[in-house]
């Protein structure tokens, strides 16, 4: 339930305000502040989603409170208040940090799109935090092989400019790591990393996810949505199996692309977007082109860089120290010591074609901890690993 503090000293705007909130939507839980210290001491207490809040008020004006409560609930959005000659001073509150602004009496349809847009957007930064919290302890490049040599020297490269990528490679071996690499390693790592796996969500939804949405838009719309190029502003997208997004969304990323703008479904505004895309495939898109399913100007758009994942039969001296490295994790989040795997063990493994690359051999290895001796033998392998 989103939480929402109105802090305004004239007490009968501050009644409407808390009352326009109420009826528009009865999940809100809004609280109430008669002037700026009081509602400093409320910020202090309580985790709000968002703040509504005047300018000019007595004993702590809405300026102080907003510099007062960026240093200690930086995430928190604030919508400030302005009277008819506020204005200059709500304009420079954004420099601030401010959301967005309103002016007295306050307009209902300004409002409410001010406050759900100020909401979904503390809800995109609360998950970006969350999952920049788990990239970079899940995403490790391992192996000394040429080609990953080759791949971290490219990376190292590429990174920190913001040329767009297009990551090559059957599945399992690894292309979602790699575009991780590049987020981690350029000027944008601080933003955000927003991943959108276009095989996994339906044709007639992909447009939505990417762009975003109106009320309205189409049946189950029942609020505006922020989509994912919005969502990561300021960082990277990775588009994962983009050989499978339709033709329709190709047009739209490709507009993306050409004028860093996007619109949501059922809207003709256009929204700015600093964005920078990597993209990844498991197939021939220069067939996919020949066949009329892959818009070619999308592709040279794309691979500014091409990145080729190798398969794991291609790089088969990596995976003594695949295993190993699985074999630790493993162990790790099952609370158990780490198992060793015999060097007969090894060979077996590094002989077997792993049509399912890295992802296969994970699961493989997971089997063995679970299944095997004290030590991992060649025996335990061709019992349980069999191919």
């Amino acid at each position: 339930m989103p939480k929402i503090l109105v802090i305004e000293d004239e007490a009968a705007i501050r009644r409407v305000l808390v009352k326009i909130l109420s009826e528009e939507n009865d999940t809100y839980q809004v609280s109430e502040a008669e002037d700026g210290l009081v509602g400093m001491e409320m910020v202090k207490k309580e985790d709000y989603d968002l703040v509504l809040c005047d300018i000019k008020m007595p004993k702590m004006d809405g300026v102080e409170v907003l510099e007062a409560s960026k240093k200690i609930k930086p995430e928190t959005p604030f919508v400030m208040i302005s009277g008819h000659g506020d204005l200059d001073t709500a304009v420079n509150t954004m420099r601030l940090g401010a959301f967005d602004y309103i002016s007295k009496p306050p307009d209902l349809n300004r409002l409410l799109n001010t406050v759900r847009n100020a909401l979904d957007k503390k809800e995109l930064v609360v998950e970006n935090k969350r999952l920049k919290k788990k990239v970079s302890k899940n995403y490790e490049m391992i192996g000394d092989s040429d080609a990953i040599h080759q791949i971290k020297d490219i990376i190292e490269k590429v990174a920190p400019t913001d040329a767009r990528v297009l990551i090559t490679g059957p599945n399992g071996t690894g292309k979602e790591l790699v575009s991780h690499w590049l987020h981690q390693k350029s000027d944008r790592h601080k933003g955000p990393m927003i991943e959108v796996n276009c095989a996994a969500i339906p044709s007639e939804l992909i447009e939505s996810e990417l762009f975003g949405h109106v009320k309205g838009a189409f049946t189950s719309a029942n609020k505006d949505r922020a989509g994912k190029f919005e969502a990561a502003n300021g960082g990277t997208i990775f588009l994962d199996e983009i050989g499978d997004m339709s033709l329709s969304a190709q047009a739209k990323v490709l507009r993306a692309l050409q004028e860093s703008k996007v619109q949501r479904v059922g809207s003709d505004k256009d929204i700015k977007v600093n964005v920078r895309v990597v993209a990844a495939t498991n197939k021939n898109l220069q067939k996919e082109i020949a066949e009329g399913r892959f818009r070619e100007d999308l592709y040279h758009r794309l691979a500014v860089i091409l990145i080729k994942v190798p398969a794991l039969n291609d790089r088969r001296d990596d995976i003594p120290l695949l295993i190993k490295y699985f074999a630790g994790k493993i162990s790790k989040s099952q609370g158990t010591a780490e198992k060793k795997f015999s060097d007969k063990a090894v060979k077996l493994l590094q002989e077997y074609d792993w049509t399912g690359n890295i992802r296969e051999l994970r699961n493989i290895i997971e089997r063995l901890i679970i299944l095997g001796g004290q030590e991992v033998t060649v025996e335990d392998v061709k019992l349980f690993a069999s191919k």
